[in-house]
């Protein structure tokens, strides 16, 4: 039996190597990338089939060893030539021992480091743009991996069986990856098949990523498996388990396995044969049934479409527009179930909204107060002209430098739009949305870069969006085909110098704020000294009109005077001299201090103290102390 087992193990070998061969002969003519990645993991199995063939080898002749032992003791019982036999005398043991001790972990580093290398380099090689390339001669590729799955699948089937029935450990590892290779290739047929029948152009690609992260798994799997066999505990007598055997790889190829663990895990937790009553049997040989009867259910779950309101809907069937219903309305639809029909849903009532230049940072969204020398948003620099150099070139003409014509802002353009058509919007170009940003970031750049810095950040805000919106849309209209999409609104927000030189912005403006100023300042000054001297000129003109017409009224007045008092004069001269007398006395006398002195006594002696001084009553008082 144990010759059947070796022998089983090299064919084992030699078919994954068979198939490893083949699979990337037919990657690589096909171009099938799924097929490449499958074609990965034949070879790593068929490395892992070698080392469990060659390890069955040594079994089998420590085996052999043993019987002929075992044989010559019978014969030589009383023979004191093997009485002293100790365990140096067993060479094909020691071989298996150092085999098992040395070779069979740096094996297993060895491939996880084969598995974490192919997966790294295989999701590179795949995210080049190049990768993507049409299948040649799609249907030989998918009858030759057809072909390959039925023969590993048969293949693997019996040596599992075997392995499990006579529980040879060794077996299992080359049995498990004929299994998964049997898989990978269905798998493989599959992105082939998606590409060249059901119209799915990515499908292999994204096949063949899938199999390059499975592949990543795996290496991570090892490397735990190395990591813990360094804390296993050593049981005299246990057969351990290969360190290069894959749990992992071996649940995906035999899931059946599934429910022999999970008895033995339920018979060992409850203390009784949970595995021999008739719920666990009925579940074990109905779980097939149960998983199609819920995929049935899945798949006609996706019979049902519901659009919701203020949505519209694209039906596909095999990735082509449905002529017969070219838009599902608002409501409950019916469709044949995946992958045959699809739905794209479009929110073709809700205004949608995108934003050009700095764009708002969710982390910094709920700040208080948003300041130009704090981070706020993601900054995206944006060149606006710069019109007023005459002072900033004077200013540096010292200094030998130039004042570039253009000055950086940071600008938040959120962009309001709504579907317009439909099917345009969705068929007409790949990325709809994409296109849009790209006109709207266009009309931007060219707008800033033809417009003042001093308009854009305070005079003309208003003005600008609105020119941008038409802008906007006019470079919307002339895309052919037409891109069905209508520009609502355009903002301009959140315009200021990057934070990095707000600070000197500031300054800037700061100086040429108080430049203003003074300029200001100067011309009220400048107006106020003319508005001066016009008044004091107008004065002096207004005073010497008013002395020139005061001289000529009192010339006139006295020639008139003087013609008047001759007539009195002739009529009485004494009155007239001793009334003339009296109003010049008057006239001389007024100002000054008068006293009245009464003649009638004539001894009394009076003192005159003629200082200009006020009462004493009023101010002569004693002062408290």
């Amino acid at each position: 039996m144990e010759r059947s087992i070796q022998k089983n193990g090299l064919v084992n070998l030699l078919v994954l190597a068979a198939a490893a061969v083949v699979t990337f002969a037919l990657a690589r003519l096909g171009l099938a990338l799924g097929a490449l990645v499958a074609s990965v993991f034949m070879g790593l199995g068929a490395l892992v089939a070698l080392v469990s063939w060659f390890q069955m080898r040594l079994e089998d002749r420590e085996r052999v060893e043993r019987l002929e032992y075992d044989e010559l003791l019978r014969a030589k019982s009383g023979s004191s030539l093997f009485e002293g036999r100790d365990e140096g005398g067993f060479p094909a043991r020691q071989s298996r021992e150092q085999f098992e001790k040395w070779f069979v972990p740096g094996f297993t580093v060895a491939l996880m480091a084969a598995q974490g290398a192919g997966a790294w380099l295989l999701w590179r090689w795949l995210a080049q743009p190049a990768t993507l390339a049409p299948l040649q001669q799609p249907m030989v590729t998918l009858s030759m991996l057809g072909l390959v799955a039925l023969i590993l699948f048969l293949l693997g089937k019996f040596s599992s069986t075997i392995a499990r029935l006579e529980n040879h450990r060794l077996l299992r590892p080359a049995a498990t990856h004929l299994l998964l290779g049997a898989y990978l290739a269905v798998l493989a047929a599959v992105g082939v098949a998606g590409v060249e029948l059901f119209g799915a152009p990515r499908l292999d690609l994204v096949v063949a990523q899938a199999l390059a992260v499975l592949l990543g798994i795996a290496a991570v799997e090892t490397a735990l498996g190395l990591i813990l066999e360094i804390y296993r505990p050593r049981v005299q007598g246990r057969v351990a388990q290969p360190l290069y055997e894959s749990r992992l790889l071996g649940l995906l190829a035999r899931p059946e396995d599934v429910f022999t663990t999970a008895a033995h895990t339920f018979d060992y937790q409850f203390g009784f044969k949970v595995s021999d009553t008739w719920a666990f049997q009925f579940f074990r040989k109905a779980l097939g049934w149960l998983l199609l009867a819920q995929l049935g259910v899945l798949l006609l779950s996706t019979t049902l479409v519901f659009i919701e309101p203020g949505e519209r809907g694209l039906l596909e069937r095999w990735g082509k527009p449905v002529a017969a219903r070219a838009e599902l309305a608002p409501g409950l639809h019916f469709k044949w179930p995946f992958p045959i029909d699809r739905v794209h849903r479009f929110h073709t009532e809700r205004v949608q909204v995108f934003t050009v230049g700095s764009q708002p940072d969710p982390d910094k969204a709920k700040q208080p107060v948003v300041l130009w020398n704090l981070a706020h948003a993601k900054e995206e620099l944006l060149l606006v002209a710069n019109r007023d150099r005459a002072s900033v070139d004077a200013a540096n003409r010292d200094t030998g430098r130039q004042t570039p014509p253009v000055s950086l802002l940071t600008v938040s353009f959120p962009v309001h739009y709504t579907i317009s058509d439909l099917r345009a919007f969705a068929y007409h170009h790949r990325d709809s949305g994409r296109l849009l940003q790209n006109l709207a970031t266009r009309e931007v750049i060219q707008y800033l870069a033809s417009s003042d810095i001093g308009d854009v950040m305070a005079r003309s805000r208003q003005e600008a969006a609105d020119l941008l919106q038409q802008r906007i849309q006019t470079a919307v209209d002339a895309v052919q085909p037409a891109l069905g999409v209508k520009v609502n609104y355009i903002g301009l927000q959140e315009i200021h110098p990057p934070v990095s030189v707000a600070g000197e912005f500031q300054k800037v403006v700061g100086a040429t704020q108080k430049k203003q100023a003074a300029i200001l300042a100067a011309e009220a000054l400048a107006i106020r000294a003319q508005a001066t001297a016009d008044a004091n000129a107008f004065k002096a003109v207004a005073e010497a009109e008013a002395d020139r017409t005061r001289a000529e009224v009192n010339a006139g007045a006295g020639a008139a005077l003087f013609t008047n008092q001759l007539p009195a004069y002739a009529a009485a001269p004494s009155y007239y001299v001793q009334r003339a007398y009296l109003q010049t006395f008057a006239k001389s006398v007024a100002p000054v201090r008068k006293y009245i002195v009464v003649a009638t006594n004539t001894q009394e002696v009076i003192q005159f103290d003629l200082q200009d001084r006020l009462r004493a009553d009023l101010l002569d008082v004693t002062i408290p102390k």
